[in-house]
């Protein structure tokens, strides 16, 4: 009886935790829409989601590209078809490595940070203050923060799929030998823009997840610096969750026939 009673507690937290979500969702959606925009907090957001999280995208995108290019470039020396290099990578980036890469290096970054400082606010009483200062939080906290993640993580996916595409290249024509020219015409030959805009519609997505995910664990924490903690952990760890889950989702949608 003890190990149902755990299973029914289990259950129970579960339940609960979802219900708050979908709660906190969709009133977050519904400030979202609704004036007034604190335009100023969403530019800021974006500077800090967007630009600096370039570097570490970049450097990711561009490992993971070159990578890519050697692991085919073995496997398909087995069959001889050393010339479908160019094309696994690219759609391999632009499909999948791209926009799951960099949202979970964003979900790292920017999730945790959202966490932090949102949760630092609810523990040291400052969004009881907005509040008594007539400020909603959710269009001062959250609405920027989803607008801007929802925005910004797209261009850091096209971004990393040049780059990682680039990372590939370097390698192909540099360390494998591949002909130059022949390597970007097998690079633009199978690909089609459905392969680039599902990449595109899985980071915007996955930001709107991150953004939610991290203001959720940040406004809902509670216990001090400890409380601050394991709200950080839960961002990153159910973001990260959430973007597996939802690349599944997608791809099926997109390249189910």
């Amino acid at each position: 009886m003890n190990f149902l009673a755990i299973i029914g507690r289990m259950v129970l937290s579960f339940l609960r935790h979802a219900g708050r979500l979908a709660v906190f969702t969709v009133v977050s959606l519904l400030h979202c829409f609704t004036p007034p925009f604190f335009l100023r907090n969403i530019g800021r957001q974006m500077v800090e989601i967007g630009y600096y999280s370039l570097p570490v995208v970049g450097l990711t995108a561009i490992f993971s590209g070159m990578v890519l290019a050697l692991q085919s470039h073995t496997g398909f020396a087995r069959f001889s078809a050393e010339g479908a290099v160019a094309t696994v990578v690219v759609l391999s980036m632009t499909r999948e490595l791209g926009p799951v890469l960099a949202g979970l290096m964003v979900a790292g970054r920017v999730g945790a940070s959202m966490a932090a400082e949102i949760g630092t606010m609810r523990v040291t009483e400052q969004i009881d203050a907005l509040t008594t200062l007539e400020t909603n939080p959710y269009k001062y906290l959250v609405a920027p923060r989803l607008w801007a993640a929802t925005l910004m993580l797209p261009l850091l996916v096209l971004v990393a799929d040049i780059i990682g595409v680039f990372g590939g290249y370097l390698v192909g024509t540099y360390k494998l030998g591949f002909n130059p020219v022949n390597y970007i015409k097998r690079t633009f030959d199978y690909l089609e823009f459905v392969d680039v805009f599902s990449g595109l519609v899985k980071a915007a997505v996955f930001g709107f997840l991150i953004a939610l995910i991290g203001c959720y664990n940040g406004y809902m924490s509670k216990g001090g610096a400890q409380g601050v903690g394991q709200a950080t952990r839960n961002a990153v760890v159910g973001a990260s969750i959430l973007i597996l889950t939802a690349n599944y989702i997608i791809t099926e949608l997109f390249f189910s026939r």
